[in-house]
């Protein structure tokens, strides 16, 4: 222990960071739902966020030496229970959150502007709030929802041979913010490629799916868009399994990608795809350093059930994105003692390529992510993998995707400026 100590103590000399008080930590709030529908895609991602935590301050002494306390706060999917954990957390001086629900992103975002605390979305929440210029503390990289509507439909060009005329695609999404967020992308995309967006809406939670699949069946669409969460995406993969829907042309979201759904479908769920901006499995050097520490020490957050799988995996590098933009915080303000404020800056000023993956154990888990001021949502680089149900397993299928800047950027531009109006937030400009 003293050795390790001397060894911080050198690494902060070096950068130049003044020491923090025998007292301090590191408050990083998880908002949590591990009961009810929701719960079989909440476990694993709270999971992977936990353990990544308990590794660093298992190996390191936290951050800097400063150690994190993790502060976990139950809300079962309901934004109402979110707001009253975001408040009781705040209150306990949290630095950063991840919702995890695009509903109570929407509830939070005009909240944590006023406060002054980051809000990170990866691949959800409140597409808009890619414009930095107009959302100072919330960031949603390193892609969201209008990425990954242009891969999806980049995909079905590719497999068609580049047109889209005269085909019908069905979007079967989550009848939430969350699912209609990619609508006007869809339909605008439709109107340039000339085919026909049918739309299925699935009310909450989406146990009860009876009359969506018959209706499915009798429009007959080529391709379906697939954008749920929870229990609905198990009951969708068997109504497109029951009407014998082809499972390689059932393309979902990076939220309907749960290994658990697919392998409860058995044989007949190979083929299906999804998007995705990060790798899956436990072939990372990062996971030795968990198995010694971590697992093996019996501190696993959860069952260690579902390490390496994509949502436990999307947990980590929520992790890692979260205590990477600390750190680069400290080093920006020259301090382990850091604010709010300067936590939206490590943010802001976040670059990591793929030297800095390497170094982290991370080799090949995502590309390389940049941010600015202007842009809070990164590269928006999306790839599209496929479900292998003999070795019950993901592999990628595509390179990644650049996204469709023609298409997007005025969107967000359009949605920022109309978001920021309706709740009365002052943009600041960069």
């Amino acid at each position: 222990m003293r050795k390790l100590t001397a060894i911080l103590g050198g690494a902060m000399i070096a950068l130049g960071l003044a020491p923090a008080t025998a007292e301090a930590e590191l408050i990083i709030p998880s908002l949590t739902y591990r009961t009810g529908p929701y719960g079989p895609s909440g476990i694993p991602f709270s999971d992977g966020f936990s353990d990544y935590v308990t590794l660093l301050n298992e190996r390191d002494g936290g951050i800097n030496g400063v150690p994190i306390r993790l502060v976990e706060c139950e809300y079962g999917y309901d934004t109402e229970k979110g707001v009253e954990c975001f408040k009781q957390t705040m209150e306990q001086g949290a630095l950063v959150y991840h919702p995890m629900s695009t509903g109570l992103t929407y509830q939070l975002i005009p909240i944590a502007h006023q406060e002054g605390v980051v809000i990170h979305t990866m691949g959800y929440g409140l597409t808009a709030a890619a414009d930095g210029e107009t959302f100072p503390y919330a960031f949603n990289f390193p892609a969201h929802y209008w990425h990954a509507a242009s891969a999806q439909i980049r995909h079905i060009k590719d497999v068609e041979g580049g047109s889209l005329r005269g085909l019908k695609i069905a979007h079967a999404f989550h009848n939430s913010g969350y699912g209609k967020e990619p609508i006007p992308t869809f339909e605008r995309l439709a109107r340039e490629e000339g085919f026909e967006l049918q739309l299925f809406p699935i009310d909450h939670p989406g146990e009860d799916q009876s009359a969506i699949w018959p209706a499915i069946e009798e429009a007959d669409p080529d391709y379906i868009l697939l954008w749920g969460w929870g229990i609905m995406n198990q009951v969708a993969l068997r109504g497109a399994r029951d009407i014998d829907f082809p499972m390689d042309k059932l393309i979902g979201i990076w939220w309907s990608a749960g290994e658990g759904d697919l392998r409860l479908i058995g044989p007949r769920a190979n083929g299906y795809k999804a998007v995705t901006f990060h790798a899956v499995g436990t072939e990372f050097k990062i996971y030795n350093d968990m198995n010694m520490l971590v697992y093996q020490q019996g501190k696993a957050r959860g069952d260690m059930n579902n390490l390496g799988e994509v949502y436990y995996n999307r947990g980590v590098m929520a992790a890692i994105f979260t205590t990477e933009a600390i750190r680069n915080a400290m080093e920006i303000h020259g301090t382990t003692e850091v604010t709010r404020a300067m936590v939206r800056d490590g943010y802001e000023q976040l670059s990591m390529d793929a030297a800095t993956f390497d170094e982290l154990g991370m080799e090949g888990f995502i590309p390389s992510v940049e941010i600015s001021c202007e842009n809070h949502a990164g590269a928006g680089l999306v790839a599209v993998t496929q479900w292998d149900a003999t070795r019950r397993q993901w592999k990628q299928l595509t390179d990644y995707y650049a996204p469709d800047a023609r298409l997007i950027e005025p969107q967000v531009e359009a949605a920022a400026a109309a978001f920021a109006e309706q709740a009365g937030l002052r943009p600041r400009g960069c």
